[in-house]
């Protein structure tokens, strides 16, 4: 079972740092950076939203298999 909470904590930190990243791009893409700035972060917006997804995604199958 400790396995199991380790893998469950490290999935919940997965998903947090994710989605830190993604609102930092996001609020990069806010300020006025130019024309070339702004497409290398809508790039960097869409390859953290699939990361997010994805570490949801592993924390959920996680979850799913801790249940009794």
């Amino acid at each position: 079972m400790d396995v199991l909470n380790l893998e469950l904590a490290g999935a919940r930190q997965s998903v947090k740092r994710a989605e830190t990243s993604l609102n930092h791009a996001k609020e990069m893409l806010d300020e006025d950076c130019g024309v070339g700035i702004n497409l290398a972060l809508c790039s960097r917006i869409r390859s953290e939203q699939k990361r997010v997804a994805e570490a949801r995604k592993r924390l959920m199958k996680i979850a799913r298999a801790s249940l009794p």
